[in-house]
């Protein structure tokens, strides 16, 4: 199972799991939204905003911690006055949960773990099952590097 309602089950066990859980937001490392669930509401929300944000924010903060040799990135977590966006790793993805104010933090961090596993193993086949870029002929290999070399002589 190796489509779009593998991510949707997961993301949606993972909005049951606590009751303050409004959304869940799966992205790549570059915040392109891949799936998304949430509970009605009447407030408007860009999801795949959202999403881009909190992957920006986790890659910016896997590159401190490398750049402060201090181990991975397990969780980013953003506390504000009426909620809490939560944002851990899962592979070539991140998962982002917006959470109300009043939430259990580490429930929040034992579901993400779970979870992240889960959509980790999905993530994998659904990339793989992709199909892949065929590599270059060689004449097509020689032609690029032709119109290179001739582009390179452009004052």
């Amino acid at each position: 199972m190796t489509d779009v309602k593998a991510f949707d089950r997961v993301l949606g066990n993972v909005m049951k799991s606590e009751p303050g859980i409004k959304k869940v937001i799966l992205v790549d490392k570059t915040g392109l939204t891949i799936a998304h669930v949430s509970k009605f509401t009447y407030q408007p929300v860009d999801v795949d905003g959202i999403g881009a944000i909190a992957s920006a924010v986790f890659c910016a903060s896997e590159e401190q911690g490398k750049s402060l040799e201090i181990g991975e990135l397990k969780i980013v977590t953003s506390e504000f006055d009426n909620g809490k966006i939560f944002a851990a790793s899962c592979g070539k993805g991140v998962i982002c949960v917006i959470t109300d104010g009043e939430i259990n933090i580490g429930m929040i961090r034992l579901v993400l773990k779970k979870s992240a596993d889960e959509i980790q193993k999905i993530l994998d086949e659904f990339l793989e099952s992709r199909a892949q870029v065929p590599a270059a002929r060689k004449s097509e290999e020689e032609e690029l590097k032709a119109a290179l070399s001739e582009l390179e002589k452009v004052p």
